[in-house]
């Protein structure tokens, strides 16, 4: 099978980021038959249709978007090269001088309290670092997805189950938090509140505790996010189940409550990819976050 181009890549991930080939020839500055031209050269190299045309535009079938999420990563390496080489000529011994674009996505509460620090340390020692961080809820594909998708270079995401992380990353534990009961202070019986949830709250790590617990009532108001049901709980709306990264910012008005010995705890961690995971900046990253554990 012939090699695709780096130029046939980027119209590949042009069109799958735009939905269509006009889009994705203007942000490239080429023509739109340049585009097409392209896509069908890069179908007939792979043996496979890679997107679906149609009225509204182009969306990537699913061959097309395991294409595109390796023409991403394959992309990024290419952007890394110069940044990788440079960095281990001028450095001693194995260290590396790191520097350029670090991509990173986290949760909210991660990126609330475990990135900053980190970013804090790495910033210090390593100047030459630009980190863009974007915030991902943790549903569905979730910061191991971005990962995976060649969005982001690092991923901060919950670890639960196998399955919760795409094939072919790479992980490690960064944190183990203990869920608690969250409830308006001072009341009297907060067992009884009605139940405040989001739906990042579920992970594979809590359903089978949830379903042991005949004193949880189903939810009867669900929140946008962890920090929403930590206002309404202070309000005296209803208590909560939440881990200990949501509860950092806890107000004076609400009260954390122990679940006992066999209370849920997850996990938190890094997810990155085989080929960005011995790059320099990763590196660093995961060693400041896994200081910040420490």
């Amino acid at each position: 099978m012939a090699e695709l181009a780096p130029q046939e890549l980027r119209v590949l991930v042009a069109v799958a980021d735009t939905g269509g080939f006009s889009a994705a020839a203007a942000a490239l500055g080429v023509s739109q038959s340049a585009v097409s031209h392209s896509v069908r050269g890069s179908e007939g190299k792979v043996g496979a249709v890679l997107f679906e045309r149609g009225r509204s535009g182009a969306s990537p079938t699913p061959a097309g978007e395991r294409a595109v999420a390796l023409g991403r990563r394959i992309l990024r390496l290419y952007e890394v090269l110069g940044a990788e080489a440079r960095g281990a000529a001028r450095a001693p011994a194995g260290q590396g001088v790191v520097e350029g674009v670090l991509r990173v996505a986290a949760f909210r509460s991660a990126a609330l309290h475990l990135l900053p620090p980190a970013l804090e340390r790495l910033a210090a020692l390593h100047p030459g670092i630009r980190p863009e961080v974007r915030v991902v809820r943790e549903l569905g594909a979730g910061t191991a997805g971005e990962v995976a998708a060649g969005r982001a270079d690092l991923g901060i995401a919950t670890l639960g189950a196998r399955e919760d992380v795409p094939p072919g990353l790479l992980t490690g534990v960064l944190a183990e938090e203990a869920y608690a009961l969250v409830h308006p202070a001072g009341h009297p019986d907060p067992k009884a509140l009605p139940l405040l949830d989001w739906d990042e709250n579920c992970g594979s790590y809590t359903r089978a505790w949830w379903r042991s617990q005949d004193w949880i009532p189903r939810a009867t108001v669900k929140a946008e996010d962890d920090a929403m049901v930590l206002t309404m709980v202070g309000r005296g709306l209803g208590m909560a189940i939440m881990p200990e990264l949501s509860l950092r910012e806890a107000p004076d008005t609400v009260e954390i409550t122990a679940l006992g010995p066999r209370r849920p705890v997850r996990q938190v961690g890094y997810v990155t990819t085989p080929e960005l995971a011995s790059t320099l900046a990763v590196r660093a990253l995961i060693r400041e976050l896994r200081a910040e554990k420490a």
